[in-house]
């Protein structure tokens, strides 16, 4: 059996001249929420394939990426072509260890996040076992405008649903319409973070989960293991678990 099969575009979504969402529908295995697949399309002869983590819950029919078109990139310039109706190579198999059921019980749940590397968490927060396993579950998206803030009525609507969910935007590049200003290390490295979500994390009560460019990610990593924090390993549970978004 092939790891390929044809995916066909129901919607594209674009959030902003170079943010959008890809939604298709296919006959995929079942995967768990914060898992990859890979996106393929054939380009002179030669299969170009990117990954790209799962946007909806598992329990969804419809398949969805969140993706940015970058300049010279050859396959999201392709993918950032499709109209509905059209397919694309989708692999069957997800793949990928940033998922809920690596993560230690704990009491406060962190998800941060730079760019489209939200994704895999609203996945997470979809799936809604999440809610039974964390008292508060914080999630922040680090962007550069306030423009690049996508998924607003996705983040509301969980928000209604579960009250547990705290949602802190931080814009770095531009004077926020809500949320924080700068950048998710500094605000983490002073704690402005946590005082602006009235919580108080330590090791024994909570979770960080940070997924975003890899630059992000080792700062992130290092500021939270100078506060006490350790890597999150199956044989040595931990506090931070990461994920390279690139």
């Amino acid at each position: 059996m092939s790891n390929w099969v044809e995916a066909k575009v129901k919607d594209i979504v674009w959030w902003t001249d170079t943010l959008f969402s890809l939604i298709v529908n296919a006959d995929v295995e079942p995967f768990k929420a914060g898992q990859f697949t890979k996106l393929s399309m054939m380009m002179n002869d030669k299969r170009i394939a990117r990954a790209y983590s799962y946007v909806n819950s598992p329990d969804s029919d419809d398949l969805e990426f969140y993706l940015i078109n970058v300049a010279g990139g050859l396959l999201s310039q392709q993918l950032a072509k499709l109209t509905p109706g059209d397919t694309v190579l989708i692999e069957r198999r997800a793949s990928g260890f940033f998922t809920l059921d690596e993560i230690p019980a704990s009491k406060q749940l962190w998800m941060l996040s730079t760019g489209t590397a939200i994704g895999p968490f609203l996945s997470m927060l979809e799936q809604g076992d999440i809610w039974q396993r964390f008292e508060e579950v914080v999630l922040v998206h680090g962007v550069r405008l306030n423009a690049d803030l996508s998924y607003q009525a996705k983040i509301t609507q969980l928000q209604q649903q579960y009250p547990q969910l705290q949602y802190v935007s931080v814009v770095s590049r531009e004077q926020p319409k809500q949320g924080l200003h700068g950048r998710i290390t500094e605000h983490i490295a002073n704690e402005t973070l946590f005082n602006h979500c009235h919580l108080i994390p330590t090791p024994d009560t909570a979770q960080f989960m940070v997924c975003g460019n890899p630059e992000m990610v080792k700062e992130t990593s290092t500021i939270l293991t100078d506060k006490g924090y350790t890597r999150n390993r199956r044989r040595e549970p931990g506090q931070i678990t990461v994920e390279q978004y690139w």
